[in-house]
């Protein structure tokens, strides 16, 4: 376990926030995870596009006006400019359509982005920031926030070491219900506004928002390259302009098949995200709800239940542990963790030292991994749920 490792560091990072002002959920869940490792401080943002907004919350905060800025493409240009007290990363948490325009402009500064998924709107976009984080040398990390739960990593690490063999069948879901109702035409709920309207969501909502999950959580867990997949997108809610529900079969490469179902209308779900994965000699199922436990099975044998915390599981485990067996962690830590990882890289950088490898995190690579796939996802639709090419290459 880690947990008289956590602090070792110190407060020695600076970051920014463009978005997560007021009436934002994400946002002040990024600015806790952060503080929950004491690794960085929050200085500067741009928390709203209304400026008044924006000061509001930097004096909440404790943040210096005169490091609260009214647009982002001023704050990165200046951020990126001090000769002393510069940021060493930003946090995106702004809706889905000014994504790539916050990572870029921050990019071009050379400064470390930190980006909420899916990461932009379009391929092209997703190339870009590639191409940017590559020629700045700059870190770039997508939140999916699930691959920080120690049990995925130890399901990552079962099937890495070969403990179910090759890999034959996945099968991963993430069914929610809380849009089986059109509530984004009351206007009251701003999560349900943005991420049904096209202008801001892009060319999906369920796909985009759930489904990526989906697909960043079984690549992360299996390392499996799709190579052809054949999706049906629906919308249920009358009027809704986009997805609502969707059922997705995929061919990897090696021979693996696979199934996806994301939902936002399956009533009674909340956040249902299970991956289960068979191979010729095991397997393993895991479950969003109740992440402290991983199920696994080797052929011919008995079921084990794994627990988080347990001396027994791997060092991949181990290093995102917080607490002692039996004190059930959850989505803040599993959050936490990935910042935690982050900052390790930041720092081993700057200091001129190797990363460890267990600090790993979701990059730019698989954001845009996770674009294309919807992007797949939504061809395959209209052409009748056909089968298409879904190969990544970047």
């Amino acid at each position: 376990m880690i947990e008289g490792k956590l602090n070792e560091i110190g407060t020695s990072l600076l970051y920014g926030q463009v978005g997560g002002g007021p009436g934002s959920s994400i946002g002040p869940v990024h600015r806790t995870a952060i503080a929950m490792n004491n690794q960085a401080k929050l200085v500067a943002g741009s928390f709203s596009h209304v400026p008044s907004e924006t000061v509001k919350v930097a004096k909440d905060l404790g943040i210096d006006i005169d490091r609260a800025y009214a647009d982002f493409h001023d704050m990165a240009v200046k951020e990126g400019t001090r000769t002393e007290g510069k940021i060493d990363f930003i946090v995106i948490t702004v809706p889905n359509h000014i994504h790539f325009a916050v990572a870029k402009a921050f990019l071009e500064q050379g400064i470390n982005v930190v980006c909420e998924k899916p990461m932009v709107f379009t391929e092209e976009e997703a190339k870009e920031l590639v191409a940017l984080a590559s020629a700045h040398k700059a870190e770039f990390m997508v939140t999916y926030t699930y691959t920080g739960y120690p049990m995925v990593r130890e399901a990552r690490n079962l099937v890495r070491t070969g403990a179910l063999g090759t890999l034959r069948v996945v099968a991963a879901e993430y069914p929610q219900g809380w849009l089986a109702e059109p509530i984004e035409r009351a206007g009251t709920n701003r999560q349900a506004v943005w991420r049904t309207d096209p202008k801001y969501a892009g060319v999906s909502c369920c796909v985009g928002d759930i489904g990526t999950h989906v697909e960043n959580l079984v690549h992360f867990i299996t390392g499996l390259e799709i190579d052809k997949l054949a999706a049906s997108l629906e919308t249920f809610v009358e009027g809704r302009p986009l997805d609502d529900n969707a059922y997705i079969l995929l061919k990897y490469k090696g021979g693996a098949s696979g199934s996806y179902w994301s939902s936002q209308v399956a009533i009674g779900e909340e956040n249902a995200l299970r991956i289960r994965a068979y191979g010729t000699v095991g397997a393993i199922e895991w479950e969003q709800e109740n992440p402290n436990v991983l199920r696994f099975q080797k052929k011919g044998g008995p079921l084990q239940l794994l627990t988080r915390g347990s001396e027994y599981l791997s060092a991949a485990a181990g290093h995102v542990t917080r607490l002692g067996a039996g004190h059930p962690e959850g989505y803040f830590e599993a959050f936490a963790n990935l910042y935690r990882n982050f900052c390790n890289v930041l720092m081993a950088r700057k200091q001129g030292r190797t990363p460890d490898p267990l600090d790993v995190f979701p990059t730019v690579i698989d954001g845009a991994r996770g674009i294309k796939f919807v992007f797949d996802c939504v061809k395959s639709s209209k052409e009748g749920a056909t089968w298409v090419d879904a190969s990544f290459d970047i």
